[in-house]
């Protein structure tokens, strides 16, 4: 019980949870943008294939 007691006076456990907090965030963040420049760069290739195509390449 004193070790619980001691862990939330103490400042260390609220720092931890924070940091965890914050990493998540950019963890989300990088994958949201990896997503986004994923699509755009099939997107890119579909139409370049299609141009390619459509020119008789």
């Amino acid at each position: 019980m004193q070790f619980l007691k001691n862990f939330l006076c103490e400042e260390d456990g609220p720092t931890a949870v924070e940091y965890a907090v914050m990493l998540a965030a950019i963890v989300l963040a990088c994958v949201a943008a990896i997503a986004a420049v994923g699509t755009n760069t099939n997107a890119l290739f579909e139409n370049a294939t299609t141009e390619m195509h459509n020119h008789g390449m």
